[in-house]
């Protein structure tokens, strides 16, 4: 269960392809230069537990530079590549990076080095991954004159990732090490050869950025099982399909925005790939509106599973295909940890009632440089207890139902809504591309719905659409939950992943004096 063995094993075999320049990354080259990394780390004074960060575009340099610092006992730091110079040094600073390796081609990169000596204390040293700037060297020349042998002193290193930010600073979530070897068995891999049947056959598809958090997991993890990775510069329907006919992928991670952009294909254009090959894809990150899932397996299959879970990694959910044909809308039963739904005092709910979600017995995470928020996901009176901040229920037989996130939740004339159960709705309208729906001032309420809509067509925005669509989630859903207003956007502000910087969509609705109540930490 490690790159190691596979290089051992099969040297020749790819353990990773970029699907748009057709370069291969095999096993044994991966094992060579994860080597020379780890001695290039030691050399650079970075010991175990110290953070490395990486900050650059979908590149097989991610995964060489992954397994070196994973071997070499690091705490690895991926940087999202949208973000600015100031957000940026802001992690760079919080997990006391030593070293960056960075991208010429990341849009802020230049500006992050400008303000690298005032921003930056505990930055050390910066290298690149395939492009670099001026003299800077780069990753392959760095590690040129190291051995290609394993380090003395190996132990097992683990990504620490920053949430994205869209309820206020990215907070990074920092598990403890094991302190064991860095070819220790682990729970992540296991868990994908059990749900998924992951394996040396294995052709992974990872359409989404390698610094989320899911794509590098489940992209390691399929190397550990000796498998083949698919990477694309980035997302397209289109470039989706046509990898998966390529490579002949057998599983591919997504989430319900690219699910969304792939059925708004033409059937025929869908028709001309070849997807047979085909076996499972798994999606999360967000909840997946009914009529979207149902419409990937009429067209793919039974092949679409499901997970509930969090970066924290304090338990999770799983559910099968079949078993979402049975209770559409769930995402599963816990199959790591054990659920607990409660109100905000702290008290269990019963099946049916919405309250905060709370895993019981997963990994132990904390809050990096940031107790009160550690704190703040603990249960009040079982500190065993940890929450993501989620809202749902749990039906008779044990399955979780999500509704939305205790932050985005809408008080008007002191009812609480969810806007998921709108969204869900209209994101299903044919004219519709994209949605958000948020709660905006309102003299009477406190609060109104109000929804944000990227038009499919945008000659169509106006009185008329709007209308419809107010008419379409009434008569679907309870009028109070529907918005009362719609607003339309060329464009949504998504992450790259498909999650929705939602406070950003509020922010322009409400003024600098927005009572603190009006939103529920």
């Amino acid at each position: 269960m490690h790159p190691r063995f596979h290089a051992l094993d099969n040297p020749d075999k790819p353990c990773a392809i970029h699907a748009d320049t057709g370069e291969h990354l095999a096993y044994g080259a991966l094992e060579t230069w994860a080597n020379q990394g780890a001695h290039l780390f030691r050399s650079l004074g970075l010991g175990t537990g110290d953070t490395l960060a990486l900050w650059a575009p979908n590149t097989l340099r991610y995964f060489e530079i992954y397994w070196a610092a994973q071997r070499a006992g690091l705490y690895i730091t991926p940087i999202s590549t949208r973000l600015g110079a100031d957000e940026a040094a802001y992690i760079l600073n919080d997990c006391s990076a030593k070293l960056l390796i960075g991208d010429a081609s990341v849009t802020a990169m230049s500006a992050l080095l400008d303000i690298r000596s005032t921003h930056c204390p505990s930055l050390e040293h910066v290298l690149f991954a395939d492009t670099a700037f001026g003299l800077g060297c780069k990753w392959h020349d760095a590690i040129t004159s190291f051995s290609p042998h394993p380090i003395s002193d190996e132990s097992a290193g683990f990504h620490m990732v920053y949430s994205s930010g869209t309820t206020g600073r990215p907070k990074g979530v920092r598990l403890p090490l094991t302190g064991g070897p860095a070819t220790e068995p682990h729970m992540l891999a296991a868990r994908q050869q059990m749900r998924y049947g992951v394996g040396k056959d294995t052709v992974f598809l990872s359409p989404a950025p390698l610094y989320h958090t899911a794509p590098l997991a489940f992209s390691t993890s399929v190397q550990r099982l000796g498998g083949t990775v698919i990477i694309p510069d980035k997302f397209t329907p289109e470039g989706t399909l046509q990898a998966i006919a390529q490579h002949r992928v057998t599983f591919a991670q997504m989430v319900p925005t690219m699910f969304i952009r792939l059925l708004q294909l033409p059937q025929a254009q869908r028709k001309e790939f070849d997807t047979a090959s085909l076996t499972h894809i798994v999606h999360a990150a967000a909840p997946c509106p009914v009529e979207i899932k149902r419409a990937m397996i009429d067209w793919l299959g039974p092949i679409i599973y499901e997970y509930y879970g969090g970066s924290e990694g304090n338990g999770s959910t799983f559910i099968t295909p079949q078993e979402w044909l049975e209770k559409p809308g769930s995402v599963g039963r816990a199959d790591w940890g054990v659920v607990h739904v409660a109100d905000e005092s702290g008290n269990v709910l019963a099946c049916g009632e919405q309250g905060l979600i709370y895993f019981e017995g997963g990994w132990d995470f904390a809050y990096l440089n940031d107790p009160e928020k550690t704190a703040s996901a603990r249960h009040p009176v079982h500190p065993g207890w940890t929450t993501l901040g989620d809202i749902g229920y749990l039906d008779s037989d044990g399955y979780l139902f999500l509704t939305d996130r205790r932050s985005f939740m809408i008080i008007s004339g002191g009812v609480n809504i969810y806007p998921q159960e709108a969204e869900n709705i209209l994101a299903a309208h044919p004219k519709v591309a994209d949605v958000a729906v948020i709660g905006v001032p309102d003299a009477d309420m406190g609060e109104a719905v109000k929804a944000v809509v990227q038009p499919r067509n945008w000659q169509e925005a106006g009185d008329a659409l709007a209308n419809e669509l107010i008419a379409f989630c009434r008569s679907r859903l309870a009028d109070y939950k529907c918005p009362r207003s719609i607003d339309f956007e060329a464009s949504l502000p998504r992450h790259e992943t498909g999650k929705l910087y939602k406070r950003e969509l509020r922010d322009r609705y409400w003024p600098d004096s927005r009572a603190s109540c009006s939103v529920p930490a």
